[in-house]
């Protein structure tokens, strides 16, 4: 059986950033509300202060978080099935979208130190 490929949907840097965000936001009841079929609501956006903001119990640098702000982000990754958005103002994580391994994570969340 071969190895499922790294991101299959050739997302670009922002794009796999922006979903990392999502990811982690779909995980808070913070910050979400889950829906039927697999997918969840995500009801609050982060605001950066500084240099970085909070993503739960998570940190991300401001730099990372420009597709959130970037309507031709969310269409691409609306466009791939990844989301359902109302740019600027909500924004639904599908199942797939959920499940997608951005395989950068760990370079873009980094732990809380407050």
């Amino acid at each position: 059986m071969p190895t499922p490929k790294a991101n299959p949907l050739k997302l670009n840097p922002l794009q796999l950033k922006t979903l990392v965000l999502f990811q982690e936001l779909a995980r808070h009841p913070q910050t979400s509300s889950a829906l039927p079929g697999g997918e969840v609501f995500l009801s609050a956006l982060p605001h950066p202060h500084g240099d970085h903001f909070h993503v739960g119990a998570k940190v991300a640098l401001s730099k990372d978080a420009s597709g959130l702000a970037n309507a031709s982000v969310w269409a691409a990754l609306e466009r791939k099935g990844l989301i359902r958005g109302n740019f600027p103002l909500a924004v639904t994580l599908t199942a797939p979208g959920i499940a997608y391994d951005t395989g950068i994570a760990q370079q873009v969340l980094h732990g809380s130190d407050h």
